[in-house]
């Protein structure tokens, strides 16, 4: 936890930005893996992070944004809890280290929250991911959870997002410390890397260091010679020389701030003539899109200026046609890298997605996402002082893509797809890092320090 203050000055900053009603954030609860006393690694909820900062399951935040008061709601371990956790904090204990002197038994929530329900008061809550928080909100709030979605608090999901975007220095120091271990990791990924591993021993061992020195991945890691597939999490497969080894991992560090990042590397450790061409523009689209970022910046042009990159370096290989504004025009460069350049980062791998982004439909409040202009809606996101993001361009050669793109007669007189079949088992790169955008600029996560990332560094370095 970070001291008690900077949680009390961010619910008091909440406050301010909502105005008026009760403001209801549940923490997390023990998820059962396979019977209720073996679960799941516990996972706090990260909004109830940034507020309340504990990590304990089953207890919920309520703040009055008329009145500013803060309530805490859990139930203290009994003695047959004790047996099997040891000594526990009390909740009295555990909301005095948050700066929270109201605390109360989980019981009495629905107590309060009826009698506000029924003198009229709005209860925000933001839309919950889990099934457990989901049949909680609905019982405390007498909603069928099919309805949660559309009671959902529109001005808290914006709140939180503007608010859990911008980096304070606490946040950024242990985004530090997340990094170091994410390079313990990938630089030993590469090291272990040679023909005749199998990719789980690498995705095994980095899963290892993250627990080590962290709270554990950040998300599963990717560790697959089919870089092509984004998200390729079936790590089966032999390293074989003449293929190309994907690594996307991060850890989260012990407050849970993250790290993420993405290497490719040549099983043999030396590079083709062909996978080094196309190693090279990810590098300097990567590189570009670094030297580039820059606070007020909109994220769509920092997005297709990578695009550019990579069409200009497509063409001068003869797998594209004409002018690279003409290809990102056309929408070309999605047959070659499918998905956002980047994503935000911190408490989350990818920041408050929980809240917007994927989970949310925001055509139906497009006009308050462009103006709050967070991450949690890429395309309306402006890029300002604090946030931190990734930089990840890529180029994949997906052969059912392909196929179905040419099928449909797309980007005819772009794309020379007669040119593409000698790449149908190339697979794909991407790279990748985090970047912090500062008042003047911008810098990478982890300063002068970097996970190898050219040809030579990384030739340097793989199979050694």
């Amino acid at each position: 936890m970070f001291a008690k203050e900077i949680y009390i000055r961010r619910r008091s900053a909440l406050c301010g930005k909502m105005g008026s009603g009760l403001i209801l954030i549940p923490g997390n609860m023990l998820t059962p893996n396979n019977y209720l006393n073996n679960a799941y690694y516990f996972r706090q909820d990260s909004s109830f992070l940034y507020y309340f900062g504990l990590n304990t399951p089953a207890l919920v935040g309520l703040i009055d944004a008329d009145s500013g008061e803060v309530a805490l709601y859990g139930d203290d371990f009994t003695v047959e809890d004790i047996i099997w956790t040891g000594p526990q904090p009390s909740l009295r204990e555990q909301g005095a280290e948050a700066g929270v002197s109201n605390t109360f038994p989980l019981a009495d929530l629905k107590t309060h929250l009826t009698k506000a329900i029924v003198q009229g008061r709005r209860i925000h809550y933001l839309p919950p991911y889990r099934g457990e928080t989901k049949l909680l909100l609905a019982d405390l709030l007498g909603l069928k959870p099919a309805a949660l979605h559309d009671h959902k608090s529109v001005e808290l999901m914006m709140a939180v997002a503007e608010m859990r975007e911008k980096k304070g220095p606490e946040e950024i120091e242990e985004l530090e410390k997340s990094f170091h271990i994410g390079y313990a990791m990938h630089t030993t990924a590469m090291k272990m890397c040679r023909p005749g591993i199998v990719e789980r021993e690498i995705a095994g061992t980095i899963e290892g260091i993250s627990k080590a020195f962290g709270r554990g991945v950040s998300f599963p890691p990717i560790v697959s010679q089919h870089g092509e597939t984004l998200h390729n999490l079936h790590s089966d497969g032999v390293l074989q020389n003449g293929r190309l080894l994907l690594c996307d991992a991060g850890a989260e560090g012990l407050s849970y701030y993250c790290s993420d990042h993405t290497r490719t590397y040549p099983v043999s450790g030396k590079f083709t003539q062909k996978q080094k061409d196309i190693y090279n523009i990810v590098l300097a689209a990567h590189d570009r899109v670094a030297a580039m970022i820059a606070p007020h910046m909109p994220y769509m042009d920092i997005h297709n200026a990578s695009y550019r990159i990579l069409a200009e370096g497509l063409i001068s290989l003869g797998l594209m046609r004409g002018t690279a504004e003409d290809a990102v025009a056309a929408g070309a460069m999605t047959l070659f890298m499918p998905h956002g350049l980047g994503h935000g980062m911190g408490l989350d791998v990818h920041d408050c997605e929980a809240i917007g982004e994927r989970s949310f439909d925001f055509s139906e409040i497009a006009e308050q996402a462009a103006k709050s202009g967070t991450c949690i809606q890429r395309s309306t996101w402006r890029i300002e002082p604090g946030t931190v993001m990734t930089d990840e361009p890529g180029i994949y050669f997906i052969p059912a893509l392909i196929d179905k793109c040419k099928a449909e007669g797309k980007y005819k007189g772009i794309v020379d797809y007669d040119a593409l079949d000698a790449y149908r088992d190339f697979g794909g790169i991407r790279i990748e890092d985090d970047i912090i955008v500062t008042e003047t600029g911008s810098r990478m996560i982890g300063g002068d320090k970097r996970i190898p990332i050219t040809v030579d560094e990384l030739e340097a370095v793989v199979g050694r």
